[in-house]
Order: C-alpha cells, then structure tokens, then sequence
C-alpha cells in the first residue's frame, strides 16, 4: 500500500503533495470552497467539522483518483479521526434546546464528516470514524491495512479532521495498492503531518 496523495490545511498553510496551495492560513473553510470554485450548495449547510472534511477531501480527490482509472466506489474506505469532534454544534444544539433545531441535530456525531464526504464522493466501501485524544497515527495506519486487507477495498480515504472554533487540523491521505507514491507506514505519515519540517 501506498500514499498516492496528500493534503495538510491548518493555520501555517495548505498543501497538496508537497506543494503549497495557500501561503496564508484560512480562517474559514468557505474561502478555499471559493478557491477551488466548488459547486454544491449543501456546502454551506454542513457544521464546520463537515465543511473542513468535505473540502479536504475534495482538495485531496481532484484529479488524484484517476491514475489507473476511478476505483469502484464500493471498494473504497474511510477511516478518519478526530478530537473534539462536533463538540462546537453540540454546544449550539444544547442552546437551542428545549426548541431543539433539526438542522443542528443532523450535525451532532462527528462520523456524520464521513457520510458528507461518501454522497459527494459516491464511495461505499467500508467506514470508520475514531475520536483520540491526539492524531492517532499508528492507529489509524493499523485500521486502514486492516480494512484494506480483510475487507477488499481498493482505496482508502483516511487521515485527521479536528476543528474548534478558531483552529482546524486537517491532514488526509488517499491510499492505494498502486506501486507509485510514498510507502504507506506510521513514519511517512508522521513526516508528512509535520510538513512544516518536511518543506524543502
């Protein structure tokens, strides 16, 4: 297994397989929408843990998946994770009580990033969300071969998506069996989170 690409966005900078995107940190998830010039309304709608997933990957999957051509969607993962969750709509959800607003309840567990991400991206392989004290890199690497290996999937979408209020951490990986792109192991991983050490 490999990592094919990559994308790191927090509040240095944002990149994409060692090239920089953006030299100014975001503050909002809606200005690399615009960036990117992105076309899906439902955008706006999402809580911000959503919005900094589902624009990661989208930034990760233009033009990255079709290097042998488009995987068959069902046989491609997601395995992400996660500190504080959506522990930020919680609170406003919490506000809103006892006028509880649906469209903050849809938003309260924080694998609702990963079902974001599968309507746009029409993936329906197998799903893991994990909430870690910290960017669990062993782990997730151990759960990514797991699923890839016993569960016959091609591809996998995996890495970290924390957000609070004012800082997001968004590092994602796509994951193939191809033979080209960085060997797939806890070290590489780690290097690449770090990419602040890992510019040239």
């Amino acid at each position: 297994m490999v990592i094919s690409h990559w994308v790191i966005m927090n509040s240095e900078a944002t990149a994409r397989d060692n090239t920089l995107l953006q030299a100014t940190p975001l503050a909002e998830p809606e200005d690399l929408y615009r960036s990117l010039q992105c076309n899906y309304l439902k955008f706006f709608k999402m809580d911000k843990l959503c919005k900094w997933a589902w624009i990661g990957a989208e930034c990760l999957l233009t033009n990255s998946n079709n290097t042998t051509g488009k995987p068959d969607p069902n046989k491609v993962a997601i395995v992400l994770g996660t500190t504080h969750g959506c522990i930020d709509v919680d609170k406003r959800y919490n506000e809103s009580l006892p006028m509880a607003s649906p469209a903050l309840f849809v938003y309260t567990l924080p694998n609702i990033m990963l079902g974001e991400i599968c309507i746009r991206q029409g993936f329906k392989g197998e799903q893991l969300c994990t909430v870690n004290e910290e960017f669990d890199i062993p782990g997730l690497c151990f759960s990514v071969q797991d699923i890839m290996t016993h569960n016959d999937m091609d591809a996998c979408l995996c890495g970290w998506v924390d957000v609070t209020e004012d800082r997001h951490d968004v590092c994602l990986f796509w994951v193939t069996k191809e033979k080209d792109g960085l060997p797939f192991t806890p070290a590489i991983m780690q290097q690449l989170y770090q990419w602040k050490d890992f510019r040239q």
